[in-house]
């Protein structure tokens, strides 16, 4: 247990470091500009939440194999814990981003409007000013981030397969130990999987009502 919750850990965390920066700034994009093809935008980044799993998964494969776009730059990602990371952090993006959007909106516009009118940039408006005002909510959808890259399992067993101490996490091993009819250890995991996500969604809730009351 001690192996698939280290490796659990490993890829959700790799995914969500992956997944934060692009998500914040496409949050931010989202939030404070308009331009053309937004609208376009804003579906594509929507997606993967509607997708099945194995559809994105099935995409990435796609991608990965020799032949494949990004294939033939990286050869050996496919069944190693680098495109489980991949995989996770594609499916933890719209749901960081979403989160960041939310938390940008939340900041009011007239505040960086005067930190404008005294002088300030407009990175320095984003730095000193917005990030601030909006860090709550941002470290909310980091840990969002994480929490869905935790419990990623259809696209991650497509690109990665089911490789014990390799990209076998929670998720998988749970699975597996149904397959192998097991119920006992599946219980485990699943309890453990559970309070793992226990404490991230108390941890967010407590964040955004921080967030809100700020």
């Amino acid at each position: 247990m001690l192996e698939v919750l280290l490796t659990t850990l490993q890829v959700a965390g790799l995914a969500g470091l992956l997944a934060a920066p692009a998500g914040i700034a496409l949050g931010y994009g989202l939030a404070r500009r308009s331009f053309p093809g937004k609208s376009l935008v804003e579906t594509c980044v929507a997606l993967p939440i509607v997708l099945p799993p194995t559809a994105i998964g099935y995409l990435l494969l796609m991608l990965l194999a020799r032949d494949g776009v990004l294939g033939a730059w990286s050869p050996a990602v496919l069944f190693t814990w680098k495109a489980a990371v991949l995989a996770a952090s594609v499916m933890a993006l719209p749901l960081v981003a979403r989160t960041a959007r939310t938390a940008f909106e939340e900041v009011d516009p007239r505040l960086e409007w005067m930190g404008r009118s005294v002088g300030l940039s407009r990175g320095r408006v984003f730095w000193k000013i917005t990030l601030p005002l909006a860090q709550r909510g941002l470290l909310a959808a980091v840990l969002l981030g994480f929490g869905r890259a935790l419990g990623e399992f259809g696209a991650t067993v497509i690109v990665a397969g089911n490789i014990p101490g390799e990209t076998q996490t929670l998720a998988l091993a749970i699975f597996q130990e149904i397959q192998l009819g097991d119920t006992q250890a599946a219980l485990r995991l699943v309890l453990l999987t559970t309070l793992i996500a226990f404490l991230l969604v108390w941890t967010v809730e407590r964040l955004l009502q921080r967030q809100e009351r700020s």
